[in-house]
């Protein structure tokens, strides 16, 4: 059956991209191996606590400068991905204290509790928890 099984970022460098999501967010490192032939890397990443079989996203470092021009502005500044979570004050507080900069404060909206931070590109993310 198909399903989608990454989500390409482009970014400037592989490990500064490595330093914010699995250093800060707490993203799980689940790929980093060399492609010699093409001079790069395959660099992947799942939220933490995402199952084993859940899409990943994959750092993909910008090789021209058609790529490097949309870096942080992958979706012409809509909210690009959307990180839901089963406890948005825990996740909220610690994005917090690492330093993430929120675009849009946390609010209260029919269908969850939803507030926007910007990556170290300036990508959009939503932090969502959804009302049960």
């Amino acid at each position: 059956m198909p399903h989608i099984a990454h989500v390409s970022l482009v970014v400037r460098d592989y490990d500064e991209a490595l330093a914010f999501y699995v250093d800060k967010l707490g993203f799980t490192l689940v790929e980093d191996r060399p492609v010699p032939a093409q001079q790069k890397r395959w660099v992947t990443i799942r939220p933490p606590g995402a199952p084993a079989n859940a899409a990943t996203i994959l750092l993909a470092r910008a090789s021209t400068p058609e790529q490097a021009a949309t870096i942080g502005d992958q979706t012409g500044g809509r909210v690009f991905l959307f990180l839901e979570t089963d406890d948005f004050e825990r996740d909220h507080a610690r994005f917090t204290e690492a330093g993430v900069q929120w675009a849009r404060p946390p609010i209260k909206e029919s269908y969850g509790t939803v507030a926007v931070f910007e990556d170290l590109y300036g990508n959009l993310w939503d932090l969502i928890q959804r009302h049960e």
